[in-house]
């Protein structure tokens, strides 16, 4: 069977999207694509090393999510797909690149790598190699802003934190007892599933007694929302309740995005389990052309336009590159650097 679920629906005339939103949203997504297109062709060029596990296909999720919230102080937890979610936060595609790279310019000085992207100028919380293992970080992040505004009665302590999972982490018990936590505390926190279908090579439907991830927020008296992540303006809409809700101290949201990635798990991943109709019935859905077609449609912007952010783009991916391989390498003397906090 090709797709199990019904792709819930969005009334696009109720988005009410600017011109300028909708290129904001189109920008983000082609800088995650292309960017994530340049890493496989680098990986495969032996530039970078170890594993690397790609976004294409899940733009809409990130930009929808991301661009909701404000950027430099709310805070966004990872996964070890944390590429084009650091992109969406802000992080500058030479910083990403280069520390794909492994470079000391890299935005984790080049000991991060693909999975553990970090910054704290761009509340960046980390992509977390471990499955569910950002869920219960997120959830610090969170209560420490509600804890600085309740308690030691901070008023600008109203960020909000969005925490990025795949479906098979919804099987993990941090899943669940950080949706508890939440939900009694009510943290300004929003869990974002990102359900591609696939735990590495383990279909969704095989793994879970219920494959709605939405409605386990139920369980917790907690707001639960599916949504079509391969519509960024359906992502972006749920996106901005879901923040409001939290800032405004009513608490968290579950919000299961339902998404596909285009490549395999990993760059090393032969990607020989999913059906050749599977597929086919995703890539129909790309979430950049749907966005694009939209805009076009609504009068919002002209292919021409469209075709003006692509080359923009493509340029800022290949200096990106540039920079990377003109950095230099950590120095050796700094082995045991930034491994505890330093004096300022």
């Amino acid at each position: 069977m090709v797709q199990e679920r019904t792709l819930p629906k969005f009334d696009t005339a109720s988005a009410q999207i600017t011109k300028d939103e909708g290129l904001m949203l189109y920008e983000d997504m082609v800088l995650g694509r292309f960017f994530e297109d340049k890493c496989a062709e680098m990986y495969y060029r032996g530039k970078m090393f170890g594993f690397v596990h790609l976004y294409n296909g899940q733009e809409a999720v990130s930009s929808g999510v991301i661009k909701a919230m404000r950027p430099g102080e709310d805070f966004v937890s990872s996964t070890y797909r944390d590429h084009v979610h650091a992109l969406s936060a802000g992080v500058p595609a030479r910083e990403v690149m280069a520390e794909l790279f492994g470079k000391a310019t890299g935005c984790s000085k080049g000991r991060g790598g693909s999975m553990h992207m970090f910054s704290a100028e761009h509340g960046l919380l980390g992509g977390y190699a471990f499955v569910a293992e950002g869920i219960p970080v997120a959830a610090g992040a969170a209560f420490q802003s509600k804890y600085r505004r309740e308690v030691l009665g901070d008023p600008k302590a109203d960020q909000v934190t969005a925490c990025f999972f795949g479906d098979g982490a919804a099987n993990n018990g941090q899943f669940f007892e950080t949706l508890n936590m939440a939900a009694l505390w009510k943290l300004p926190i929003i869990f974002v599933v990102e359900n591609n279908k696939w735990a590495i090579g383990m279909a969704h439907e095989r793994a879970t007694s219920q494959p709605e991830i939405y409605k386990k927020a139920s369980v917790f008296n907690m707001v639960g929302v599916e949504v079509d992540g391969m519509d960024v303006l359906a992502v972006h809409s749920v996106a901005q309740e879901a923040v409001a809700r939290a800032r405004a101290g009513e608490g968290p949201t579950l919000i299961e995005a339902l998404t596909y990635r285009f490549r395999g798990h990993s760059l090393a991943d032969p990607d020989e389990l999913r059906t050749k109709a599977e597929k086919e019935f995703w890539f129909s859905r790309d979430p950049i052309k749907k966005l694009a077609a939209y805009m076009v449609e609504q009068n919002l912007a002209s292919e021409e336009e469209l075709k003006a952010i692509d080359k923009k783009i493509q340029d800022v991916i290949d200096e990106a590159v540039e920079f990377a391989e003109s950095s230099p390498e950590p120095d050796p003397s700094e082995l045991y650097r930034f491994i505890f906090a330093e004096d300022e």
